[in-house]
């Protein structure tokens, strides 16, 4: 299994207007396609364990090497 970035657009639900990014990473065996079909119950825990946001969207990419921790 190779780590895979779920990267999900959240926006607060008292102002939706106010959005960022999250990251997820966890070992996927799938395609970034696979991992995007897989995802939402992914987000839902994400989701559940922060209620004041809401996925909007979301994509799976391969984490990128030059990304700083």
């Amino acid at each position: 299994m190779n780590p895979i970035d779920l990267v999900v657009t959240v926006c607060a639900v008292l102002s939706p207007a106010t959005c960022e990014e999250q990251h997820i990473v966890f070992n996927y065996a799938g395609s970034p396609t696979q991992c995007a079909m897989a995802a939402p119950p992914y987000i839902a825990q994400w989701v559940g364990e922060h209620p004041k946001w809401q996925a909007v969207r979301w994509r799976c990419e391969y984490p990128h090497s030059s990304d700083k921790a």
